[in-house]
């Protein structure tokens, strides 16, 4: 039905007879000349129907409206110079009709499709399939479509595997709910969707295939946000005999060969790789965003000296002081600086001090309880100049990293300090293997109890497991964890030793992870992986402010899918079938 797509007609193709498909973008009517906009999803190319050259063509063109598919033949002819369109690639010639077929009409549509984007998302969610003509959403599913293509390619020669693994599987504790589905044959005991291919692809290199991959779906039953969803991508991936550092190295090959495939963007390696401590500490998360300075410094040893009782009091109280200095902070008023104080506290922040450097001296309404002494290592401390503000947080370790961590970000954007080209990669390596939960008493696994310790704090594990490291790794780009992962416990006696320090009885072992344990003493390999959030690579590299921009059919902050109308009621009797009976909450 075609003979070339409507985006890549150039001047090179003057004087060819061309046969196009597409949708009709718009009409022009300009003194019986008739102009459209003829769209496909590789762009757009202006065709003509002039009544001295083809009547029937014209007549039947000044029916077409909006959305209308039509197929044209016609000859591609050059624009005259005051016609032409440097904004689009086919801006320089136009198709002279011959023939056309009307092949379906459309409805008026709710929108206009070149302004779907500044439709409400509630309207274009219930009517993406006509969201998804937008050439911007268009770029977004192509470029999703060349990053698992360039991702597929580079495992392909890297000797990778892509073996599917189950999607009906038994519940397991990773951190979020199961989404369960009951099992008809098997009265009363239901299948739970996979969370992650975690153990599967464990069993894999168990198994001696070594290296392993494949772009999977997984589940989760959590509260959604811009950058979660119930039903997300992976690219999951395991290799055995391998370290951290050659597993490290090989995934900023492959993203270095996706950004140059896919954007022709050079990206230099090894990216910056940050001890989880020093994160912490310096950008107050987990997930730094490295495009801007803005570091958060401790101030405990020198606010200590000083007559304010408030900071006094949380240093001698374990509690921590830390400080940002927001340069050039100036231009921050007495109102910004109120409207930050507010922001801070949505983190737990009872509250933020202040001082402005003016006069190469500190001004605020605390800074008489600073003697000069005390003033002047604040100011070598921040490396502070003058037009610079000084913003302090005091109180509990986890709250103020948390509220500065956000407040540094949001500084960021209220400064403009932040390079939306940059592109900021960089590892968080050395997280801690445990943490404390007080609320149950006993010891939680930062990613997941399948995770290796570091070899040189084994011996720590009875003496003090919280200052053990494991061998864990996240990757983060611009302030965005793109994925994590580990090198793995291979060996079934260190196995067992960290489920008792998780309080995971033997009972309770075999009965979640049994098929694993019982592997791992069958001569499993030293083995590692990683998985990616294919979601948030896409929405990142094409600068969607969410991942429901780069997947084709999400589903709302509700669960819900707009379109189809998912998730519904059921019948009664599929409900008999699987022994269910639905009561409403009391």
């Amino acid at each position: 039905m075609r003979s070339d797509h409507c985006g890549e007609i150039t001047k090179n193709d003057i004087g060819k007879e061309v046969k196009l498909n597409g949708w009709v973008t718009s009409v022009r009517d300009h003194g019986g000349v008739i102009f459209i906009d003829l769209r496909d999803r590789t762009g757009i190319v202006q065709v003509v129907f002039k009544p001295e050259v083809a009547q029937e063509c014209h007549d039947i063109a000044e029916d077409f409206r909006s959305e209308f598919v039509i197929a044209i033949k016609g000859e591609v002819i050059p624009r005259t110079d005051d016609m032409i369109n440097p904004k689009i690639p086919t801006g320089e010639v136009e198709v002279l009709v011959k023939e056309v077929k009307l092949l379906n009409q459309s409805l008026t549509p709710p929108f206009v499709i070149s302004e779907a984007q500044n439709a409400g998302e509630e309207i274009r969610l219930k009517y993406r399939y006509l969201d998804l003509r937008h050439p911007q959403m268009q770029s977004n599913m192509i470029m999703r479509h060349k990053i698992a293509h360039t991702v597929r390619n580079f495992l392909e020669e890297n000797k990778f595997i892509e073996i599917e693994t189950p999607i009906l599987n038994k519940s397991t504790p990773e951190g979020a709910r199961d989404f369960l589905v009951p099992s008809r044959i098997n009265e009363g005991m239901f299948y739970a969707l996979p969370q992650s291919p975690q153990i599967f692809k464990q069993i894999l290199m168990v198994s001696g295939f070594e290296r392993y991959y494949q772009i999977v779906k997984c589940f989760r039953d959590e509260d959604l946000r811009a950058d979660r969803q119930p039903e997300f991508t992976q690219i999951d991936l395991e290799l055995s005999f391998i370290t951290r550092d050659s597993l490290i190295t090989l995934m900023e090959d492959m993203f270095q060969l996706i950004l140059k495939e896919c954007y022709n963007i050079d990206i230099k390696t090894p990216f910056e790789r940050i001890d989880y401590q020093v994160a912490m500490n310096r950008y107050g998360n987990d997930r730094p965003d490295t495009r801007f300075d803005l570091h958060i410094e401790d101030v405990g040893d020198i606010v200590k000296k000083s007559d304010f009782k408030v900071f006094q009091s949380v240093v001698e109280g374990g509690g921590k002081v830390c400080g940002i200095n927001a340069k050039k902070g100036e231009q921050l008023s007495r109102k910004d600086i109120d409207d930050l104080t507010a922001f801070v506290g949505q983190f737990g922040a009872k509250g933020m001090a202040w001082m402005r450097v003016k006069g190469g001296k500190l001004e605020s309404n605390i800074v008489k309880f600073f003697n000069d002494d005390v003033q002047k290592e604040l100011m070598d401390k921040f490396q502070a100049e003058d037009g610079d503000l000084l913003l302090f947080g005091a109180g509990d370790e986890s709250i103020v990293l948390d509220s500065l961590g956000n407040l540094r970000i949001e500084l960021a954007k209220r400064l403009g300090l932040i390079d939306e080209n940059q592109l900021a990669f960089n590892w968080v390596i050395d997280f801690p293997l445990f943490h404390y939960d007080k609320q149950e008493d006993r010891y939680d696994s930062v990613h997941h109890p399948f995770t290796a310790p570091e070899p040189d704090d084994l011996h720590l594990l009875e003496e003090d497991p919280l200052s053990m490291r494991s061998e864990g790794y996240d990757l983060v780009l611009n302030g965005v964890e793109l994925g994590g992962g580990s090198i793995r416990i291979h060996d079934y006696k260190v196995q067992q030793k960290i489920f008792r320090h998780l309080k995971i009885s033997e009972e309770e072992a075999e009965e979640k992870f049994g098929f694993l344990l019982t592997a791992l003493k069958y001569g499993a390999p030293p083995h590692g992986g990683i998985a990616f959030g294919l979601d948030r690579i896409v929405m990142l590299l094409q600068k969607a402010t969410s991942i429901r921009e780069v997947i084709a059919f999400p589903k709302t902050q509700k669960g819900v899918c707009l379109m189809s109308g998912a998730p519904s009621h059921v019948e009664e009797d599929q409900l008999m079938d699987l022994s269910i009976k639905v009561e409403e909450k009391s």
